[in-house]
């Protein structure tokens, strides 16, 4: 009290006298006096109390995510700080709203106080497991705050790739036990945790195993617990929730053990939960697409896949199928949808967990439709983007992997672009300076790709496994990858998985490594037997595998310009049919017919720079020789230039055109354009 005396002394000063002041202040001493005795005595506990009476009051109608629990949440701090609601509300407030590490840091700091204000003042609640039901509706309040707490703080250190923190929180939401787990799945998350660290050893983390395949076994077995728990939690809920409590929780047991399969290219046991799950509401289409990919079924993994594009999947993450449908594309040689739809999902969701992933897939797309210069800058920017993984076994390494196999890619390919533009390259100073300096550039990388490769310990299942579940890039970057590695260990590696791995459709694509193999180690005639092999099989979907064919095609042009028959077979053509934009680097050279109205001299100088390519121009045309129609003509002042090609009398690009102003620049880039090549920062003109 003496501070507000002391108050009132200051502010009346100057209206009273000493006397008159003495007065007053006994005065006012005298009725708080009074005011004390009259006020009834109650503890502290009891004030506390009633202060989280209020706040239990208030707290009604807001949901861990609504706007206002942000604000009630810190109302909640103020009125009573020892009570976990106000913490609990504000941080999953603040996970709800967190795209970044800083932002999951900021909510865990939050639903750690929150957690550990739980555990010291309802510790018994959280504990009790009961068929009782007026004892289980006193706790119930405290069981579904435990529950969604615990997954957001969860989820907070999965995607700051704390998983200490997330194995030491499960351990505490196990010995909680509570008897009804709606979001925090403590053994299936558990198990998640071990095979999304499957690949560290206990010396990085005490919880793992020392090998990937005790890991998996570990989180298998957990999976086992998770069902175990359910059986037991059944029993003891059907007072409260009837007799179907057991089925309406095993999906998220089958979903697990789902995952897990795949991984270990279990087919059978893999297709047994997805179809158990598929009778369900908790399919997982991104999954099954996988699953569908990994054994070649990409018509079928495309339409899992769309469908699990369109899905909300509740928080910022990256879409996997968007990613995922970007390598189908390249499959298929859609590779400019795949642009158009890469580009507009970066500038939808902006700098969000996945934006770097989508980059990469942009560059990916932008490689395999010769746009080197273009998809450059694209990996350059995933390169330099912090991702965020959230939801996903896809980790910081994948995407290191991924990054610096892009980068060689682009670099393989600005050689042969130089290669490709200028066919006397080795004679020009200019150009053997800037292949040198690119070669040196491209071994830096495959130095740095070699030491990411031998230090993975995935290698076997996700490099030398053809299609797998956590593999990040296409079959065809794995050959560029293992294309700078031993010929003869590889060769050995592939014959045995040809002849052991039971996918059926994935056997031709060992065969066409074991092809490519063969062809670099100079034995043409038997790469060329492996090649034709597979063209004799009856089940290449030619929709969704022409990446694949024209590189069968590529292989056997090469064995046949080494073996004198390149005049006398069409697989060039066929390659240009499928896959033109392939031809421009892979050292082949295609056999053409030109037509051209050239006429001033600068019209000359652009057939003349595009002639300087390495195209074997004739002067015939002929079956299964390309035809290229040009016609130069000036609109308004502006120098056009419009092609076309077809091949045995079949449209192969379309009619475009584009402006010019530098004759050798409309060569080159008519060069790559008849090879379908497309220019994303100056679109022709159709």
């Amino acid at each position: 009290m003496y501070p507000v005396i002391q108050a009132s002394i200051k502010i009346h000063r100057h209206t009273f006298s000493r006397i008159r002041f003495k007065w007053i202040e006994i005065g006012i001493i005298v009725l708080i006096y009074v005011l004390f005795l009259l006020t009834p005595l109650s503890s502290p506990s009891q004030s506390k109390q009633a202060l989280r009476y209020e706040i239990d009051a208030k707290r009604a109608g807001v949901t861990y995510t609504s706007n206002d629990a942000l604000p009630r949440g810190r109302e909640f701090k103020r009125i009573d700080s020892t009570y976990y609601v106000g913490w609990m509300l504000e941080g999953t407030y603040k996970f709800d709203h967190a795209a970044n590490y800083i932002g999951y840091k900021t909510a865990a700091a939050q639903l750690e106080k929150a957690v550990a204000l739980m555990k010291k003042d309802f510790s018994t609640e959280l504990k009790t497991r009961t068929n009782d039901v007026m004892t289980y509706i006193n706790i119930l309040k405290y069981h579904r705050d435990w529950d969604y707490t615990t997954f957001a703080l969860m989820q907070c250190y999965t995607n700051m790739e704390d998983p200490a923190a997330v194995w030491k929180l499960l351990q505490q939401c196990k010995k909680i036990n509570l008897q009804d787990e709606i979001f925090s799945d403590t053994y299936n998350y558990l198990a998640w945790t071990i095979h999304r660290n499957r690949f560290y050893t206990s010396s990085t983390y005490s919880f793992l195993k020392n090998s990937i395949d005790e890991n998996e076994r570990f989180a298998s077995k957990l999976t086992d617990s998770a069902a175990l728990k359910i059986k037991r939690d059944a029993e003891l809920n059907k007072t409260f929730f009837g007799t179907r409590y057991e089925n309406e929780k095993m999906p998220s047991v089958w979903h697990y053990k789902s995952i897990l399969y795949t991984y270990q290219l279990n087919i059978e046991s893999g297709a047994y939960y997805y179809e158990k799950l598929r009778a369900t509401n908790y399919f997982p289409a991104n999954n099954f697409a996988t699953f569908c990919a990994i054994q070649a079924k990409f018509k079928e993994a495309e339409t899992y896949y769309t469908l699990s594009k369109k899905e909300n999947p509740g928080d910022k993450r990256l879409n996997e199928s968007s990613y995922y449908l970007s390598i189908l594309h390249q499959y298929k040689n859609e590779n400019k949808k795949a642009i158009e739809e890469l580009k507009d999902l970066i500038k939808a969701n902006g700098s969000t967990p996945g934006f770097g992933w989508y980059n990469l897939a942009l560059a990916r797309a932008l490689i395999y439709d010769g746009q080197t210069e273009i998809a450059k800058r694209y990996a350059h920017t995933a390169e330099q983007f912090k991702e965020i993984h959230i939801g996903t076994t896809l980790g910081q390494s994948h995407y290191d992997f991924t990054s610096s196999l892009m980068n060689l890619i682009i670099k393989i390919q600005e050689i042969e672009t130089v290669k490709f533009l200028n066919k006397g390259w080795w004679y020009s100073p200019q150009a053997i300076s800037k292949v040198a300096k690119l070669t040196i550039e491209k071994y830096g990388l495959q130095f740095l790709i070699i030491n990411q490769f031998s230090q993975n310990p995935e290698r076997d299942r996700v490099i030398y496994k053809i299609f797998s579940t956590e593999s990040t890039v296409s079959f065809d970057e794995i050959w560029h990858l293992l294309d700078g590695f031993s010929s003869t260990y590889f060769l050995n590696r592939f014959k045995h998985e040809l002849n052991h791995d039971t996918r059926v459709r994935v056997k031709r694509y060992y065969t066409l490594f074991i092809a490519n193999i063969l062809l670099k180690k100079g034995d043409y005639k038997n790469a060329k037997t492996y090649y034709e092999s597979i063209l004799n099989e009856s089940t290449i979907d030619t929709e969704y595998e022409k990446l694949f064919l024209a590189r069968v095609f590529e292989g056997l042009s090469s064995c046949d310009q080494k073996l004198g028959l390149a005049r006398t077979t069409n697989y060039l053509a066929r390659l240009y049919a499928m896959y033109p934009q392939r031809i421009p680097f892979s050292g082949l050279k295609m056999m053409m017919h030109l037509r051209s109205n050239e006429k001033t001299e600068i019209q000359q100088q652009v057939v003349k720079s595009l002639r300087n390519a390495a195209i074997e121009w004739t002067s015939q045309p002929g079956p299964n020789i390309p035809e290229v129609k040009i016609n130069f003509n000036t609109t308004n002042g502006v120098q056009f230039v419009e092609y076309t090609c077809s091949l045995n009398g079949k449209i192969i690009i379309q009619p475009q055109r584009f402006s010019y102003t530098l004759a050798e620049d409309a060569g080159q880039k008519l060069s790559l354009s008849i090879f379908d090549i497309g220019d994303d920062d100056h679109q022709s003109i159709k």
